[in-house]
């Protein structure tokens, strides 16, 4: 049994001829982390509150039964070729046209009906404190042009860090837009018992503009200023403070369902480099998480949708009991111009990083 009580052997299965399986890092402070190979899914994250004590952070599930037939499938997996949404399924590249599924129409999202998050990815290396897993989404997979080779490593630092690093190439001009979609509740979760809000939770954030978009949550073009807004989060404000506040963009995402633009990262494609992006802290629990991104957006979801299902150990998931934080292109960048593009061609080499740091105050 894991830290979290999770048995690994609920987890072993062969789907689309794979087996799946669950892996477990540990760092020198007695940090652990939970990861499945069916769609690269961080399942629970054990982590100290300012008492000591281990808590999982995490909404998940605690078999492969559950984690493949959720009503949420997209509980902490990995999300591709494209996270987020793409307008009416619809992008053009070089003249071609491409059609995707509309997997929540009117609109694609997270790369169609069965995108990364439903596939078991092969595991290349596994180690104490690392696991690399690999997926090849060969060409017409779910609309897409090319082969897309893709590798994602989760490594947990002795720091108290997440670091999840995405590498991909292809032998076609396409789309690569990879990104986690962990629901992080800081509270910690309690067995047998409905995840708290996280409506409590304080955000800090390094940004000073976010996507606008329509009631399908297409970005209707451009970048809005959050000043005088419900979306201004530069100073400290607690999630619940306005997110019911009487603001068109509220209403769009039934709360905040928006990309943020990463102050300093605008602009520099696949930068080289992993800047702060927001601090989130728990006052109940002490627990802190910081997030550092290479990416020049970061989708701020608080599980607006969220219906009270069963997850991990018989925890209940009611509304607004995760809030995720997705690195990314921005929304719909195919079709919108202005926006850093999620292109990739022959020869080029994606890579993208995402860092969750752990602490407490």
């Amino acid at each position: 049994m894991t830290k979290s009580g999770l048995d690994p052997k609920k987890f072993e299965a062969v789907i689309d001829g794979k087996k799946t399986a669950l892996y477990t890092l540990q760092n020198s402070n007695g940090m652990e982390v939970c990861i499945c190979n069916y769609g690269g899914t961080i399942v629970s994250i054990m982590t100290p509150d300012r008492k000591g004590q281990l808590g999982n952070v995490v909404l998940g599930f605690d078999n492969i039964e559950t984690l493949t037939h959720s009503p949420e499938p997209t509980f902490g997996s990995t999300i591709g070729r494209y996270g987020n949404r793409i307008a009416k399924g619809q992008f053009t590249l070089d003249g071609t046209t491409y059609q995707l599924p509309l997997s929540q129409a009117p609109n694609c999202l997270h790369g169609g009906l069965k995108g990364f998050h439903f596939k078991v990815w092969d595991v290349l290396e596994s180690t104490a404190q690392s696991l690399t897993l690999g997926y090849l989404s060969v060409d017409g997979e779910e609309g897409f042009p090319g082969n897309l080779k893709c590798e994602v490593k989760f490594t947990l630092t002795d720091d108290n860090a997440i670091r999840i690093e995405y590498k991909a190439n292809t032998d076609k001009k396409t789309l690569c837009n990879l990104t986690n979609h962990s629901y992080f509740n800081l509270s910690g979760l309690t067995y047998g018992e409905s995840a708290k809000p996280i409506t409590d939770h304080v955000i800090a954030m390094n940004s000073e503009e976010y996507i606008p978009v329509d009631e399908t949550c297409i970005p209707l073009g451009g970048k809005a200023k959050v000043e005088g807004t419900p979306f201004d989060f530069r100073t400290p404000h607690a999630i619940g403070e306005r997110i019911d506040a009487d603001d068109v963009q509220i209403k769009n995402g039934a709360g905040y369902d928006h990309c943020y633009c990463v102050k300093g990262n605008e602009g520099n494609v696949n930068a080289k480099k992993e800047t702060l992006f927001c601090t989130v802290e728990c006052p109940a629990s002490g627990r802190v998480m910081t997030m550092y991104t290479n990416e020049p957006g970061v989708q701020l979801y608080t599980g607006n949708w969220l219906g009270g299902f069963d997850a991990i150990n018989g925890i209940k998931c009611p509304r607004r009991s995760g809030f995720c934080l997705e690195s990314q292109k921005h929304p719909d960048s195919p079709n919108q111009p202005d926006y850093e593009q999620a292109t990739l061609a022959p020869g080029e080499n994606y890579w993208s990083v995402a860092v969750y740091k752990f602490s407490t105050k």
